[in-house]
């Protein structure tokens, strides 16, 4: 005796695309290091510069171990001197690093993930634009960025 399917294949497709595109959110987007890069930029976007701060990694806030000085000085840098009066910004894809360091002598993290940012400002000097790549690495359970202070 033949038996007759209850689930009917539009729901089985349905199934199996939820799943792939959950993949591809995991292998893409590991862990949320990429989150991180975007919450970064768009408290950067909203002048936001204290939390965006807050999502430094601990070797980066060594650089700019006071929050308000930090704060001041990308305050100054965007929006007083270069008066830029809006900005966007695209988040690329991670791609894993092992053993990066920040320079010479920094931590070496065993494993950091590696993520162009793009920014392009509208300002008083007309509209440029401004690649960088950032890093994220797990700190104390979250994920926190760091800039590339290597000159290669």
């Amino acid at each position: 005796m033949r038996r007759i399917s209850k689930i009917p294949i539009g729901v089985l497709t349905a199934i199996l695309v939820v799943l792939a595109v959950g993949a591809c959110i995991i292998f893409l987007f590991p862990n949320g290091s990429k989150s991180v890069v975007e919450d970064f930029y768009e408290y950067e976007s909203e002048a936001e510069f204290g939390k965006s701060w807050e999502l430094l990694s601990s070797e980066m806030k060594q650089r700019f171990p006071n929050r308000a000085d930090y704060v001041q000085n990308r305050s100054h840098v965007f929006l007083q001197h270069m008066e830029v009066e809006t900005f966007e910004y695209d988040v690329g894809r991670p791609k894993k690093v092992k053993n990066w360091r920040l320079n010479k002598d920094g931590r070496q993290h065993k494993t950091a993930y590696e993520i162009p940012v793009t920014q392009v400002f509208n300002s008083r000097f007309g509209v440029f634009t401004l690649e960088q790549n950032c890093y994220v690495v797990k700190e104390k359970g979250e994920w926190r960025l760091l800039w590339n202070y290597q000159f290669e």
